[in-house]
């Protein structure tokens, strides 16, 4: 499949570049789209009218709370183009962004799609990383 990547607004614009030059030549940011600003509630009905697979840092807006229910605004939707949540307990820079988003790309290159799925990148306080897939919302397409 080929994902096309809204990368949101708390995460670097560049990472739009990283997909497209990673075979994704579909991928944008909220930027790029004029949709800086835009609330979480707002953005999720440009990202599944458009078939964007998200990318964000802000995960719980967009899961719910870790470990928890999935109550967020993906979880809304009874169909979307996945998720995609880089998780860290350090600063998002830049150079971080791209490591994260560079192991997402590596496993959804082994994945048909992301259809009603998240996909976390998450570094702990070690500096280890794993990946977590998971349905969203839960149950059956």
């Amino acid at each position: 499949m080929t994902f096309k990547f809204l990368i949101d607004e708390c995460l670097w614009p560049g990472l739009a570049q990283i997909a497209r030059e990673s075979g994704y030549p579909e991928s944008t940011c909220v930027r790029d789209r004029g949709w800086s600003g835009a609330k979480d509630h707002q953005l999720i009905r440009h990202a599944v009218a458009a078939d964007f697979t998200l990318v964000t840092h802000n995960a719980v807006d967009f899961r719910g709370p870790a470990g928890g229910p999935r109550t967020g605004l993906h979880a809304r939707e009874p169909i979307h183009a996945g998720l995609v949540c880089l998780v860290s307990p350090f600063p998002m820079t830049t150079d971080r962004q791209r490591e994260l988003f560079r192991y997402a790309i590596q496993e959804l290159e082994t994945m048909p799609d992301l259809i009603n799925h998240a996909l976390e990148v998450i570094e702990d306080e070690s500096g280890d990383v794993a990946i977590a897939v998971y349905r969203i919302p839960d149950g059956d397409i």
